[in-house]
């Protein structure tokens, strides 16, 4: 078994691409098998020495703005779904987003994510002009946009309005499953064909999915390390199921922080440049989530640059920390922190690094 697994690993390290049944192979003796602390430790060792070798000790930071918890869809694990009355509504002006901008300028931020759920409300034109003025005042910054399916017009039009990067989580990369996570009205296709359409238009693209979800099997999981094999995302944010009171999934129970960076690990593995965060959900499964999170492999982190008081509004699953030293304004704690595990941030655009 252990000289099975050697092989297997040994593929992964020198080609970067495995078999379905060798990704359920490591997969299953991690889950069942009785080496499973070693062979996490082997690919945590591994992952982290290719991402030393192209990124060095630096961890890239970007200023997270969550600004509408909006939402026209009813995907059954969201905490802000349409059908939750629950939810305290909001949308940020144009005005607040660009301010929260200028204060992450000042705290060092050089990437800035303007998340919310698919609002509507949010025209292109009204998109058009929050990313042409942030560009305008801050031209040394990247724009990643996580809003969800758009049309390919859309997505045209942002992008040359200056967004740079686009964050699409595809879930899951099967078919079956998506249908359990979703109402019949969203199309498993048309989140795939997004994720093309973004790639066509230029942008640096960032797909993920989430650990342990309801009905996740660990061919699932296979399936979703083969469509980052395949599809070559620029970014991958990946974090454990995390279940809110207020959704069909209630009663579910949380993914793994183990999993998700043992997951981690294999991802840095299949595409040794990856942008792959330590997710804001890591981190609330467990306090120490986003260092262990760097310490399989991942090499960026997300903090909070949301007005403090709609922060806990945004919330999409239990528990989120939404104030603490995770928060933007709290950036020398989260130097500190990082710095414990022998990594530094770093103010910079942090873009992909192409290698040979």
């Amino acid at each position: 078994m252990k000289e099975r697994i050697s092989e297997i690993i040994h593929k992964l390290e020198t080609t970067h691409k495995l078999s379905k049944e060798e990704y359920i192979f490591l997969l299953e003796e991690f889950l069942h098998g009785n080496e499973s602390e070693g062979l996490a430790s082997i690919l945590k060792e591994k992952a982290v020495a290719l991402r030393k070798s192209i990124y060095g000790n630096s961890i890239f930071i970007r200023g997270l703005i969550e600004f509408t918890n909006y939402c026209k869809n009813d995907c059954l694990y969201c905490g802000i779904r349409r059908s939750n009355t629950k939810v305290n509504r909001y949308r940020l002006t144009e005005e607040e987003i660009i301010q929260c901008a200028a204060e992450g300028y000042q705290l060092g931020f050089r990437t800035f994510v303007l998340q919310g759920g698919e609002d509507p409300f949010f025209t292109d034109k009204k998109l058009i002009s929050i990313i042409s003025k942030i560009k305008t005042s801050h031209p040394d910054c990247a724009i990643t946009l996580s809003i969800g399916e758009r049309s390919l017009e859309s997505y045209r039009i942002l992008r040359k309005a200056g967004a740079d990067r686009y964050l699409l989580r595809h879930e899951t990369a099967t078919e079956e499953h998506y249908k359990k996570l979703h109402p019949q009205n969203q199309s498993f296709q048309n989140r795939m064909n997004c994720l093309k359409n973004l790639r066509s238009n230029g942008y640096t693209v960032g797909c993920g999915f989430m650990v342990g979800s309801p009905f996740q099997t660990v061919e699932n999981l296979a399936n979703d390390l083969l469509f980052i094999q395949v599809f070559q995302p620029e970014m991958c944010g990946i974090g454990p199921f995390i279940p809110h009171n207020d959704t069909p999934f209630a009663e579910f129970s949380a993914g793994s922080a183990e999993l998700t960076c043992f997951l981690l690990s294999i991802i840095r593995l299949i595409k040794p440049n990856i942008l792959l965060p330590a997710t804001t959900a890591l981190g609330t499964v467990t306090p120490d989530g986003r260092e262990k999170g760097i310490l399989s492999g991942a090499n960026v982190i997300m903090p909070n640059l949301s007005p403090v008081s709609v922060r806990k509004d945004y919330s999409l699953y239990n528990g989120k920390i939404c104030t603490g030293e995770e928060s933007a304004q709290c950036i020398a704690c989260l130097k500190r922190r990082i710095e414990s595990t022998g990594y530094k941030i770093v103010i910079d655009w942090g873009d992909i690094t192409n290698i040979l």
